[in-house]
């Protein structure tokens, strides 16, 4: 397990816990790629409306349990405990990053 995750993972994390939408968005490259069970989202936009939806707007808290990083570049299996008014759980959810963003972000 690594000890440590990159920043821009940790200030995913932040973001979410402050209640900080902007910040949030700001963490995925424009062109970013979001998939939640199968629902996809693309871009600045649809990472917008996910988090409206789905992680700030239902008042989500995350609890880092454990992180490793993937065999591809920029690719980190990162496991979080999800507290919302929603969803509330753990699981996996699958980075890659790219240019300190991230571009992809896959919940299963």
């Amino acid at each position: 397990m690594a000890t440590e995750i990159p920043a821009i993972i940790q200030e995913f994390i932040d973001a979410t816990n402050a209640g900080d939408t902007d910040r949030f968005v700001a963490t995925f490259t424009d062109d970013a790629y979001l998939n939640d069970w199968g629902r996809e989202f693309h871009g600045h936009d649809g990472v917008r409306s996910w988090d409206e939806t789905d992680n700030i707007g239902m008042k989500s808290h995350f609890d880092l349990v454990s992180a490793e990083e993937g065999d591809e570049p920029g690719a980190w299996t990162v496991t979080i405990t999800v507290r919302s008014n929603r969803f509330n759980g753990t699981g996996p959810f699958r980075f890659v990053l790219r240019d300190d963003k991230i571009a992809s972000l896959v919940l299963s």
